[in-house]
């Protein structure tokens, strides 16, 4: 019985991957798109992401893009998977997030991320060196405190209309992300497939050392990765090609690109290096068949405790992507292969 995989709630984050012949622009209406196809499938969270400079990817200002999202839905949580917040000032981000909650009250989630600019001509753009990184614990409750109304670097100022505002904020681990979530009572979003018995390590030490806070009164772990669901294996292995294939260039040429289509890929001869990355970026993911993705996902949630997935699935064919994820919502919701496009939201 797979208790656990129906009682968990799922969610998805979409980081508006272009697509080989097709253009940013299009990719951000099939963001639009995706987080409808979502809300009727019944998934709790439909997140956006933030990157800076990256051909593949258009997904640049997730809190505008969030703001598109939270508009064309009704009742899927919206957010931020997430705000790379040493990027940017807290008092920016508050705002942000502010008119977010003010106009979607209930609905908004501020998932913040430690990473700065990947190369040294973004991070001058931005304006910020990898040093900024080092204050994510500082910037974390300067954004807070904007919030409840506790920062006092700058009294005289108010984060209109954030103040006194709860949108729900998650932390991204990365580094000493773990801790950072625990000191200060925050929900902790974990990549939960690859390395496993170092996400275990982090998230036993994320429970051990949890404050309550104002924000969760306990430990909340949200696991995330790819799942990748088919009719058969095969359809499903091939669904992870084109992620693959865009990891392993950016890998060995410095460019992340968009997404080809996984016959092209599956044709191209590999340089050995490109292929060594390649296997590496194939492995560790959940794939298959309904039965056998269900039975991945039951055991996985046993051994973490987890309390949410967050499935970050992506690929060329969109309509293969969108077959994934109802498939997937029909094992959510005990119906594998149901079709309908409909179903409760959590």
């Amino acid at each position: 019985m797979i208790r656990l995989l129906h009682q968990t709630p799922f969610s998805v984050l979409d980081r508006s991957r272009v697509r080989e012949g097709g253009t940013p622009a299009q990719a951000l209406r099939d963001t639009v798109e995706f987080a409808r196809e979502a809300e009727a499938l019944g998934y709790h969270r439909f997140w956006v992401s933030e990157h800076h400079s990256v051909p593949g990817v258009a997904g640049s200002a997730p809190t505008v893009l969030a703001a598109a999202v939270a508009a064309a839905t009704s009742r899927i949580r919206v957010g931020t998977g997430g705000v790379m917040l040493p990027n940017h000032r807290p008092l920016v981000v508050a705002e942000q997030f502010g008119v977010l909650e003010a106009l979607h009250p209930g609905r908004i989630d501020m998932g913040l991320g430690r990473s700065v600019g990947f190369t040294g001509g973004v991070r001058k753009a931005l304006g910020q060196g990898k040093e900024a990184a080092d204050a994510f614990g500082d910037l974390i409750a300067e954004l807070l405190g904007w919030f409840d109304g506790s920062q006092r670097a700058y009294p005289e100022v108010h984060a209109w209309p954030a103040e006194g505002l709860r949108p729900a904020p998650f932390l991204l681990a990365v580094g000493s992300g773990a801790d950072l979530a625990a000191a200060h009572g925050l929900p902790l979003v974990i990549g939960g497939i690859r390395g496993e018995d170092e996400m275990l390590r982090a998230v036993n030490r994320y429970r051990a050392a949890f404050r309550p806070s104002p924000w969760a009164e306990r430990p909340y772990v949200v696991l995330s990765g790819t799942v990748a669901v088919a009719a058969t294996p095969q359809e499903a292995y091939r669904l992870l090609l084109p992620e693959a294939w865009a990891t392993a260039w950016s890998r060995t040429h410095g460019v992340f690109p968009p997404l080809s289509p996984a016959a092209a890929i599956e044709a191209r001869t590999m340089a050995p290096a490109e292929r060594a990355r390649f296997e590496q970026a194939l492995a560790g993911h959940i794939h298959g068949t309904p039965d056998a993705v269900a039975d991945a996902l039951e055991s996985l949630l046993a051994r973490s405790g987890a309390d949410e997935f967050l499935v970050t699935t992506s690929t060329y064919d969109r309509a293969a992507l969108l077959e994934s994820y109802r498939l997937l919502a029909g094992v959510l919701h005990g119906a594998p292969d149901r079709r309908s496009g409909a179903g409760a939201a959590r």
